[in-house]
């Protein structure tokens, strides 16, 4: 028996009972048959006559006493077994039959700086693996001003991909706004969805990077007037505010000159410890409010496939805490004299030259860990782009700092 059946077998027989009036708490798993469903139907029926009231399905279930490490062991092979999108779908589904799954999923499934993969929602705030880069890739739509980042399925630039996160792009007298969501047909501050956004100064050369929620402990929340969100918001328990993320500055170029854009991140939610042997970014284990039920909108989640801000480009010590930040700064390209233009090696996952095109790498230290690039983005089409990023930085993070790059500069080319 397939796994899809097993879980449309147990949804069913759950419906079976819920429709009766009665309230299920499956705590356990297993195959059953329709002669066992009839019968745990009459159980229920019987008790509820009995003056029972609330039905306990897993008490009724031959399936109770299935011993906890068999279980594991059951969901340690599916997570085993589904290594990329779309079969991943099936470690999700795990993880909403009931509570109990959710809980030894959580368990089983690695982060990605450990797996390598984005399975959940959360796991767009947490940092990508050491030692290789993840593949996306950056949809435009002209029209209606908005970006869509996806997971490349596969190693070609046109695969359909894993839809990640949408991004929204409006006008103001002084500034342009990014809002950032999970859900790409509600892409505003008032979505449930929401999750941060970008903001850039009145010539396009200096942008914020805010989440909605503090990424890390000892987040200080930068106030806004533009803080007010929705009544629904990702967290109805934590009031959503604008937390620093990244500060993203473009080198002025207010003489014309040509050549490639220089550009600085200065991470504010990442130490420039999490750089060296055994340093550690932080990571986002949940959202606040807790467990994958208020995502069941999100498309991530479901098995099918203005006032002036204050801007600073230079490392500075993070609030609270006292450690220096992580400094990112563009790879310099190289002049090739056959081709006369700016050349960066991008093993060909960027085929369209482009002013856009770059190459974070870390500014400080020495050695190999100075040409590490942690972040590449670059143009493939009229309107697709590549980002590949890696550890210590996340989907959004890294999303937010290629959005960047799409605004207009006035005062640098």
């Amino acid at each position: 028996m397939s796994f899809r059946s097993i879980i449309q077998d147990v949804k069913g027989e759950i419906g079976s009972i819920s429709r009766k009036g009665f309230e299920v708490k499956l705590g356990g798993y297993g195959l059953r048959s329709r002669s066992h469903r009839a019968v745990v139907h009459d159980r229920a029926a019987a008790a509820a006559a009995a003056g029972g009231g609330t039905v306990d399905a897993l008490k009724l279930s031959c399936w109770a006493a299935i011993p906890p490490e068999l279980l594991w062991d059951v969901l340690q092979r599916v997570e085993d077994s589904e290594g990329a999108w779309p079969r991943r779908k099936f470690v999700v589904s795990c993880a909403g039959v009931c509570r109990g799954w959710r809980e030894i999923i959580k368990e089983i499934v690695k982060t990605p700086e450990i797996s390598g993969k984005l399975t959940f929602p959360i796991s767009l705030k947490q940092p990508g693996p050491r030692d290789s880069l993840l593949q996306c890739f950056i949809k435009r739509n002209r029209a209606t001003q908005t970006y869509h980042l996806y997971l490349g399925l596969t190693r070609a630039l046109t695969d359909s991909g894993k839809f990640l996160l949408a991004a929204c792009r409006s006008r103001h007298l002084t500034c342009t706004d990014y809002v950032i969501s999970m859900n790409p047909s509600d892409v505003s501050k008032g979505s449930a969805a929401y999750i941060g956004k970008l903001k850039s100064n009145f010539l396009g050369t200096k942008f914020v990077a805010y989440d909605a929620m503090p990424p890390h402990a000892g987040a200080t929340v930068e106030r806004s007037r533009s803080t007010r969100l929705g009544s629904s918001q990702v967290s109805p328990r934590v009031p959503a505010g604008n937390y620093p993320l990244a500060h993203i500055a473009y080198e002025l170029n207010v003489l014309n000159s040509r050549g490639p854009r220089r550009m600085q991140c200065t991470m504010d939610a990442i130490p420039a410890s999490a750089m060296r042997v055994g340093g550690a970014a932080p990571t986002q284990t949940e959202f606040p409010m807790g467990g994958v039920d208020s995502f069941s909108s999100i498309p991530f989640f479901r098995t099918k496939s203005c006032r002036a801000e204050s801007f600073s480009s230079g490392p500075r010590a993070a609030a609270g805490r006292g450690e220096e930040l992580l400094v990112l700064e563009n790879k310099a390209p190289r002049w090739h004299e056959q081709l006369q233009c700016w050349c960066l090696n991008f093993r060909g996952r960027v085929t369209v030259a482009s002013v856009k095109n770059f190459q974070l790498v870390t500014s400080s230290g020495s050695g190999p860990d100075n040409e590490r690039i942690v972040l590449q983005f670059g143009k493939v089409g009229k309107d697709l782009f590549t980002m590949d990023y890696q550890y210590p930085l996340s989907a959004f993070q890294a999303f937010a700092i290629c959005l960047s790059s799409f605004d207009t500069k006035i005062a640098c080319k």
